[in-house]
Parts: structure tokens; C-alpha cells; sequence
């Protein structure tokens, strides 16, 4: 969407929704349809996925919007439900994250004490399926941005412009973010 979305007056519209007023719905939807399809298409990298994320996302907001106790924060609870749904879809269609290329991630669970050996592949998978456990554990803000930056190959302002974090937020989310799960997998191997 080209122009920054009205929070207050969404949140207006929240409000009507809440009450019953199912045309408030209708124009928040309009409202936020792009952002929700942009962030959709960018994280599933298929535009069939992308379209049925949108709709179960939609589905969720509205199934739940009872629950939104501040209607200010209906766009980043929004943005929390296109996560989860993208993130869902996601894992049903792989196998897992995705082929882990990027070096900055792979130096995590990179062991120096590794040779070519028989075992060396069962290993590795491990330590991926140690790294994704790790990942589902991360608090969401890093979770989104490990996820969007290192398994969707997003460069920091794509997710500063799908997520609506600011470029320093998105900065110190991957960074903290890497070192929680440094943290995790470390613990792990000492286990």
C-alpha cells in the first residue's frame, strides 16, 4: 500500500466491529488487504499460497476480533495472525524451513570438531532440526525477522517494509535474535 495505514481510524472501525456493525469489517479489509497480500506473497514466494493465507488470515481477525482488547493495535495484531498463518503454511508445504544457505546462520550450527565422515549428514540434520526447535522458541519480533531475513533470503528493507518495524528494530531483532539461538543450540550440545 502505497500511503501509511490510519491506525485511529481503523481502530474506529474495530470498534464499530466489535459491536456488530459486519460493514466496518468490509472497509477494514480494504484497508489492509494490500499490506496483508504484500506480506503473504513475500514470506510464501507463491502467489495460489499467498491468496489462501490472506483469506484464512481475514477469517482469524474477524473469528477473533472479540479478543482485541486495544483497537489501536489491531494492525500489528494483524501483523502477529499474517506471521502465524504464512509461518503455518510455510512448514505444511516443506519439509522444513527451507534450505539453510545463508552463512551468517549456518556459523550457529557449524561444529569445528565436524570431519567427512558417515555420520557427519545425520549430524547436520540434527543440528537443523535443533536449529528450527530453537527458532519456534524465539520471542515472534525475532522469530519474524530470523525467518524473513535468513530462510526467505529478505534483505532488512523488505521486512522493515512488510513487518512496519523500524530498520534499527529489525536490526537488533536479527541480532539478539541470532544470539538467542547460538544460545539454545549451545545448550543443546552441552546437554
Amino acid at each position: 500500500m502505497s500511503k501509511e495505514l490510519d491506525h485511529k481510524y481503523i481502530a474506529g472501525l474495530v470498534q464499530k466491529l466489535q459491536i456488530g456493525d459486519s460493514d466496518a469489517f468490509t472497509e477494514i479489509y480494504g484497508l489492509t488487504y494490500n499490506k496483508v497480500y504484500n506480506y503473504a506473497r513475500h514470506y510464501l514466494r507463491d502467489d495460489f499460497l499467498a491468496q489462501d493465507a490472506v483469506q484464512e488470515i481475514f477469517i482469524l481477525a474477524y473469528k477473533n476480533i472479540s479478543r482485541l482488547n486495544d483497537p489501536t493495535l489491531f494492525v500489528a495484531w494483524l501483523n502477529q495472525i499474517s506471521f502465524h498463518v504464512c509461518h503455518d503454511i510455510s512448514r505444511k508445504n516443506s519439509k522444513d524451513y527451507g534450505a539453510i544457505t545463508d552463512p551468517e546462520l549456518l556459523e550457529i550450527i557449524h561444529d569445528e570438531t565436524d570431519d567427512s565422515n558417515p555420520s557427519e549428514h545425520t549430524e547436520k540434520k540434527e543440528e537443523i532440526e535443533l536449529l528450527e526447535a530453537a527458532i519456534d522458541k524465539l520471542p515472534t519480533h525475532e522469530k519474524q525477522c530470523i525467518i524473513l531475513r535468513y530462510y526467505n533470503d529478505m534483505k532488512i528493507d523488505e521486512i522493515v517494509n512488510i513487518l512496519g518495524y523500524s530498520k534499527s528494530s529489525v536490526k537488533r531483532y536479527l541480532i539478539s535474535g541470532k544470539e538467542h539461538l547460538a544460545e539454545a543450540f549451545a545448550q543443546k550440545k552441552e546437554n
